[in-house]
Parts: C-alpha cells; sequence; structure tokens
C-alpha cells in the first residue's frame, strides 16, 4: 500500500461547495538578460546554482516549416545545459516539506487554462492539484496542474517521489489558450498536464486533452523523430548520452515513479522519442 502522502483532498471535489480563497497570481517579474556563455560537456563553467532567465526567452518567434511546425535551429550555448531560475506565480510553500491539494477546478483557473465545451474531457472530470516541487535554484516552489480527476492521488504521488529525490523542475503552471495559439519560440519548458490539443503531427486528441498525460521539463526531455525537434532549439538535449541535471533517463526515479502507477514512458517508444512525456495509455 502505498504511504499516505501530505495531501488535502478539498471537499469541493465531493459537493458542490465554493472554491476556497485563492491568492493572487502576480505577473513574472523580468528579470537581468546573462550572457550566453558557452557551455560544453567538459570543463565548463556556469552559474550555481541556477542563472537568471534571458529576457529574450519565448520573445524569438521562429519561422515555420512547410508542416507548419517552427524551424529547428542549433541550441543557444546558455541553453546547453539548462538550469535556469524560477519565477514564482504561486504562494511558495514556505518549507522544503512535500506539500500538495487537490480540488475542484476553481472557475478563474479553468478561465485562463485550454478548457472548452469542444475538449473531449468534461469540466467536472478536472481536477486542480498543486504540488511542491524542487527548483534547479534548489529552492521549494509550488506549481500547479489540470489532471483528470481519476488520477489526481497518482499524480501527487509521482510528484511527491520527484520532490524526494529532489528531481529539479524549471516551471511548472497550466497552459493557456494564449501559449496553445502562439507562433513557436522553441524554448519552452513547462511541466504541464491538461491541454486541450491534438497529439504532434495528428488530428487524435491527446492523451493531454484528457488531463491523462503529463510532459516534464520539456526542454531537457525534447520530442524527437525523424527531422524533428520540439522544442526547436532543445536539439542539444537529443543527445541523451550527455547527463544533464533535469533529464528523464531509463531507469531514473522519474520514468520509475510513473511506472509505479501504471503510466508509460514516451522516451520507451520506438518509431519516435518523447522523453519528457507520460501518460496513462501510453500515447
Amino acid at each position: 500500500m502505498r504511504r499516505t502522502v501530505a495531501l488535502v483532498v478539498a471537499t469541493a471535489l465531493a459537493a458542490c461547495s465554493s472554491p476556497p480563497e485563492r491568492v493572487a497570481t502576480p505577473a513574472p517579474q523580468r528579470t537581468t538578460a546573462v550572457s550566453e556563455t558557452p557551455t560544453a560537456p567538459g570543463g565548463r563553467t556556469r552559474p550555481d546554482p541556477a542563472a537568471p532567465r534571458p529576457e529574450w526567452l519565448g520573445q524569438r518567434v521562429l519561422p515555420l516549416r512547410a508542416d507548419g511546425l517552427g524551424e529547428i535551429r542549433p541550441t543557444p550555448p546558455i541553453l546547453r545545459d539548462r538550469r535556469l531560475e524560477t519565477i514564482d506565480l504561486l504562494p511558495v510553500p514556505g518549507t522544503d516539506a512535500f506539500r500538495a491539494n487537490v480540488e475542484r477546478v476553481p472557475k478563474d483557473v479553468l478561465a485562463r487554462s485550454t478548457w472548452s465545451t469542444k475538449c473531449p474531457v468534461a469540466r467536472a472530470d478536472l481536477a486542480y492539484v498543486t504540488v511542491a516541487f524542487w527548483g534547479f535554484d534548489r529552492e521549494v516552489h509550488t506549481g500547479e496542474l489540470l489532471v483528470h480527476r481519476s488520477v489526481a492521488r497518482d499524480v501527487v504521488f509521482v510528484m511527491e517521489k520527484l520532490h524526494g529525490a529532489r528531481f529539479p523542475i524549471e516551471e511548472m503552471r497550466i497552459t493557456t489558450r494564449a501559449e496553445l495559439d502562439a507562433l513557436p519560440t522553441g524554448d519552452g519548458n513547462n511541466t504541464g498536464a491538461f491541454v486541450c490539443r491534438p497529439s504532434v503531427r495528428s488530428t487524435t486528441w491527446s492523451e493531454h486533452a484528457y488531463g491523462l498525460a503529463i510532459d516534464v521539463n520539456p526542454f531537457h526531455n525534447p520530442y524527437v523523430a525523424d527531422d524533428v525537434v520540439i522544442p526547436e532549439l532543445a536539439s542539444a538535449y537529443a543527445r541523451r548520452s550527455w547527463r544533464r541535471p533535469g533529464m528523464i533517463l531509463e531507469g531514473s526515479v522519474v520514468e520509475q515513479a510513473f511506472a509505479s502507477i501504471g503510466w508509460e514512458w514516451g522516451g520507451a517508444w520506438t518509431s519516435s522519442k518523447d522523453y519528457m512525456h507520460f501518460s496513462q495509455e501510453g500515447r
């Protein structure tokens, strides 16, 4: 039997009570730009434990290919061994101990997500999960996920394992409609679950559209197939033999934690590799 975690399951999941009062989400603060100091597998000097986020991050739109994806470009030097600070959008836990909360999705959270009545999952079947996670700055932060309510406790169990191992995650927040519709910059790294979209290069609903999949540190663990790398600037992480913090490797704590709840890893696929991706149905 799994060990009971420090988990509060809001009564809103079982009853139609009002969501608890929430702290207003502050806008991200722009940080000082950093120089693109080259990094290399050996003898590199880099900020420790984490570097400020470059001002250009998420701002430089890539040209589109004929297939509609962004143009694949070399990884910027500062992102070849990516260890960026976390910008807090939710209140910090105030303790290193693991904390988690599961509740019915508040209206304001649903409004800033990609959910609509056209999605293949009902709003009542989604749960709002907040969890503590370790950043590359060696500090504990609060992340948020939308997942199918049937897997909410399992997801918390996995996140507790990652927290216990101090596996670093750069950011964990809900994907917005504006982000989903935006042109690609190829440098995103958000750990997320529910996104109402089809699978990559497909018209079939992704398991993300049901809240039954999670992508962990996408830049450190890109999708790779033929001449495609997503995110488009993450080619340096397509080479898995150079092991860096934030990567998911075979037999790692991340793979084992998801395997323990029966989820499959896209890094084990054969025709393509989706190193970031874990899902209930393995697709």
